[in-house]
């Protein structure tokens, strides 16, 4: 693989040459190109979705629809309407001998993505890198493969009709063996960065010798505190947990304060009527059972990765499956769940729910429901996450709605970027100098 870094290092140089002008036409041009190519883009996602159980949380992530495709093409083209990230001057001076200082904002260089059966990130990160000046190298999930090669065979014709070097963008293998390889491309890869799940992001912090920024996994919880509003939290967690299941920022865990259990019922209620299953601790199962509804047995019904499935007899098709469960193991706060499931955690205070979210939550993005301010700010303060939600959903985390352009990822770690990551996350700086003959004694 050797070839596919080395060129896209060297189209990495060329793209420092292009002007904000040239990268906003070519990033046009992509966006038509989209529209223009939707019915082959949706033939390549196809043969992907075919070899996919519906069943699978991923495979909401993996489709690929017209609205979804136009979607992925106004995205890129606000993209080219954003300010450019480089050249901007950070921070400047003069020192007392007459040197003149500037940091100023510059491109990494060649940027890695690894990314499961996501074909839309194949665009958005193109699009972010292009228009910061960066190169990219693609790992995409074997589920996506036709997918990808799809988008960046498009992305790849785009760039000839322009005019610029093709290899600004690169894709690698499918294989295991590339991923190892981009994680040790350090003389090529300026920075890495994994987008999925929890085994994605430990196996990329284990082996990788070049910067990683990491991204994606949720644990997310919504506490619903003493003095919340009971209609906000009911419209705030159907949206957090059932707007997108797939999502990193959906909601994983409800914690309820104990004194508003009684309240619990009407606050799951809208969940039990798109289906969600709902792991409950033993306080929390009390107060739900018998008031929490049971629906048929389907086979694209949520199943229970903590006990062996019960499927229904052929004799008996509509046998209930009850979407309420009694919590059997810690694992339940733990997961990401990605489907239609959430566990539900009984607290005493807002102190023991944010112990429970020190515990268990990933430093993605955590939400509180109420009117006591003083409780809002103590949330705040305390929070250690990304993105710290006070009467709102966390479905807002990701999916450009904090106005700074398509994400190429969210990060949760705390050293540089941090939250969701887009064009002035993925440029660095470099210091200018300017003298006039001084010398140092």
């Amino acid at each position: 693989m050797l070839p596919l870094f080395l060129s896209a290092k060297q189209a990495s140089h060329s793209l420092q040459l292009l002007t904000d002008a040239q990268r906003n036409t070519v990033l046009q041009a992509v966006a038509d190109a989209i529209i223009a190519h939707t019915d082959d883009l949706l033939a390549a996602n196809a043969t992907d979705l075919a070899r996919m159980d519906k069943a699978n949380p991923m495979y909401d992530r993996l489709l690929l629809n017209a609205d979804r495709l136009q979607g992925i093409a106004d995205d890129m083209r606000h993209v080219a309407t954003l300010p450019s990230p480089l050249g901007r001057t950070l921070k400047e001076k003069t020192l007392p001998n007459g040197l003149h200082l500037r940091r100023v904002s510059v491109p990494f260089g060649v940027i890695g993505m690894i990314y499961e059966a996501r074909p839309n990130v194949t665009f958005d990160v193109f699009s972010l890198c292009f228009k910061s000046g960066n190169a990219c190298v693609l790992k995409g999930g074997k589920d996506a493969e036709a997918s990808c090669r799809a988008g960046v065979s498009l992305i790849k014709e785009v760039l000839r009709q322009q005019g610029i070097d093709p290899s600004a963008i690169e894709l690698l293998p499918f294989t295991h063996e590339a991923t190892g390889e981009m994680l040790t491309a350090v003389d090529y890869i300026d920075l890495c960065i994994p987008r999925g799940g929890k085994r994605l992001i430990q196996f990329v912090r284990d082996n990788a010798k070049v910067p990683v920024i990491e991204t994606g996994a949720g644990v997310v919880h919504c506490y619903f505190d003493q003095d919340g509003d009971l209609d906000m939290g009911r419209r705030i967690i159907l949206n957090a947990k059932t707007r997108r299941p797939s999502v990193c920022n959906a909601l994983d865990c409800i914690i309820i304060h104990a004194s508003r259990l009684a309240d619990l019922p009407a606050l799951v209620a809208p969940l039990g009527e798109k289906g969600v299953r709902l792991h409950a601790d033993e306080r929390a199962y009390q107060a739900l059972i018998g008031r929490y509804p049971s629906a048929p047995s389907t086979p694209s019904a949520p199943s229970d990765p903590f006990t062996p499935s019960t499927p229904s007899t052929p004799s008996t098709p509509s046998t209930p499956s009850t979407l309420l469960l009694p919590v059997k193991s810690d694992d339940v706060w733990n997961t990401e769940w990605l489907s239609l499931q959430a566990g539900v955690k009984t607290v005493n205070s807002l102190d023991e729910a944010l112990q429970h979210i020190a515990t268990y939550g990933s430093g993605h993005s955590e939400s509180i429901v109420t009117n006591n301010r003083e409780s809002a700010k103590k949330f705040e303060a305390m929070v250690d996450a990304a993105c710290v939600y006070v009467n709102a959903p966390t479905s807002f985390t990701d999916g450009a709605q904090f106005g700074l352009g398509a994400e190429i990822g969210i990060s949760t770690q705390k050293l540089g970027a941090r939250g969701p990551m887009a064009l002035e996350e993925i440029t660095t700086y470099k210091w200018l100098i300017e003298g006039n003959g001084q010398i140092r004694s």
